[in-house]
């Protein structure tokens, strides 16, 4: 899109990293994905087959901003150790987002991301704001059992 070019443009002359911006702002799509190596949910339905399909799904709805980032990088290293678990993200700002923004575990939420937990179709999981590793791992062992890691052989 040659908009988004310029725009890019604009804000790379001013030393200012904007991919986030660019797509978010300057693109005639309600489809928002954001920039990471997870899986995207992109729309309501496609949350209702991702959550149906699969027994355990952990879905990260957030933004590209600081409380988000490393939640996203902690889901990509830890896909590796948990197998039985689907690892996805989804855009805030998406009007499909609403079925995670006002689920009741969401209730009272006020810090991004929104970060959710199902087992076989039911939310039983939900938490908010920024997470480390072992906050993650930990919910995700608790939730749908701890995985043998088959390259280290060790318990995750």
């Amino acid at each position: 899109m040659p908009g988004l070019s310029l725009y890019r443009l604009r804000f790379e002359r001013l030393g200012l990293e904007c991919p986030y911006l660019c797509a978010r702002f300057f693109t005639k799509t309600n489809n928002i994905m954001l920039f990471t190596n997870l899986k995207h949910v992109e729309s309501a339905a496609q949350h209702a087959q991702v959550i149906n399909e699969h027994e355990n799904v952990m879905i990260c709805c957030g933004r590209m901003g600081p409380m988000c980032i490393p939640v996203y990088g902690a889901m990509e290293e830890l896909e590796g150790e948990y197998p039985n678990v689907q690892f996805y993200d989804m855009d805030f700002d998406s009007p499909d987002a609403q079925v995670i923004r006002s689920a009741p575990m969401c209730r009272g939420f006020m810090g991004l991301p929104f970060t959710v937990y199902y087992k076989n179709g039911e939310m039983v999981k939900a938490t908010s704001s920024i997470q480390s590793m072992e906050q993650i791992r930990s919910v995700l062992d608790t939730q749908f059992g701890a995985e043998v890691n088959a390259e280290t052989h060790v318990l995750a």
